[in-house]
């Protein structure tokens, strides 16, 4: 049996993301630690983690939510103690800086959903400022101490060679969602889901052009972080954070599923609209066009009018909705989980056949 220590944090997409690997990698023979940093899972949280893997929480933080590199100075330690404790073969980091500082004869495959260089580029269109130059210089020495590096599309490849230069041994598999594959009666609203307050999510469109569609627009999520961000919605209905049934009934049930981010390295909101065969209404950045050209429609980003109209159109044309709606469910089956494992699988395999595994901390 191969025992592999998973990173994950409580408070973004990562938490679904290891959640549903764990759940599939079981099923070939593999042990799944799940090392927890950052904020403490809820109550509920744990219990979902438990029922798939040994969780443990560090007490480390996590980079994106510190000021300076000296506060994840204890990072490497606990990684280490980790794969001690559980005589782990493999490390799966889920943030790249994880792997910087690691003193382990183990493979290591590394991969970034985000990074904050590649989030400044899209956002802000610049580089990190002086003061974020500390974060690039942990994702590239990351990057340079793992065996493999993932990236969740060939958008999000990009960005990254782009931002931090070439990247040995940087492969592409993409995220899966597990949300029910159903058709349900759907309402007449436009559904959304994501982490408001953040800047990339690009809320204050969404919430613009919500003033000019003809039905309720709901967006589902957090309007404050932790970090301090804060987004206020005038004309869009607001719901706050809901739990990921919750979130999943709004998405799947919905007429119209609109996204206006200016950064996804994947998108998985997206996907599990697809899954129910909710049409699509998507920015037109690279990822988005990357994995669902052809079943969606697509706007400019940050231009609101746009939007509206894309989704007025669906709203005014039921067949449109129902031809959008098949072809992103169709499209959707490509990211399933049984792909995202497999793909995941062969990587474990290859970097433990290249790097054979021993359990001496140099």
């Amino acid at each position: 049996m191969t025992r592999l220590l998973m990173s994950l944090d409580a408070v973004g997409g990562v938490w679904r993301y290891a959640l549903d690997l764990a759940q599939g990698l079981r099923a070939r023979d593999c042990q799944v630690i799940l090392a927890g940093f950052g904020p403490r899972p809820t109550a509920a949280q744990r219990d979902e983690a438990e029922a798939v893997g040994v969780l443990e929480w560090c007490d480390a933080p996590l980079d994106w939510m510190v000021s300076d590199a000296d506060a994840l100075r204890d990072v490497p330690r606990e990684i280490a103690a980790l794969a001690r404790k559980h005589r782990a073969d493999l490390l799966h980091l889920n943030l790249p800086g994880q792997a910087a500082g690691l003193d382990l004869d183990l493979p290591i495959i590394a991969v970034s959903h985000s990074c904050v260089a590649t989030w400044f580029a899209a956002v802000k269109g610049c580089a990190l400022p002086p003061d974020w130059q500390w974060q690039a210089r942990l994702i590239r020495a990351g990057f340079d101490a793992a065996d493999a590096v993932v990236a969740p599309s060939r958008a999000h490849a990009d960005a990254l060679t782009v931002c931090h230069g070439a990247i040995d041994r940087l492969q592409v598999v993409h995220n899966a969602s597990t949300a029910p594959d159903r058709r349900l009666p759907s309402r007449p609203i436009v559904a959304a889901a994501g982490r408001w307050w953040d800047e990339g999510k690009d809320a204050a469109t969404l919430d613009l052009a919500a003033a000019r569609i003809a039905w309720p627009v709901r967006m589902a999520g957090p309007t404050s972080g932790d970090n301090g961000a804060r987004v206020e919605l005038r004309h869009a209905e607001e719901t706050g954070p809901l739990p990921h049934r919750g979130t999943l009934a709004l998405v799947q049930g919905a007429g119209i599923f609109v996204s206006p981010s200016l950064y996804e390295p994947f998108g998985l909101a997206v996907a599990e609209a697809a899954r129910a065969a909710v049409p699509l209404v998507l920015s037109d950045i690279p990822t988005y066009r990357e994995l669902w050209d052809g079943a969606a429609l697509f706007f400019p980003p940050l231009d609101a009018a746009a939007l509206a109209a894309a989704v007025n159109r669906l709203i005014a044309d039921p067949a449109l909705r129902v031809r959008l709606g098949d072809a992103a469910h169709r499209r959707a089956a490509r990211y399933s989980l049984a792909a995202q494992v497999d793909a995941m699988a062969a990587i474990h395999d290859g970097v433990r056949a290249r790097r054979p595994a021993g359990m001496e901390v140099r």
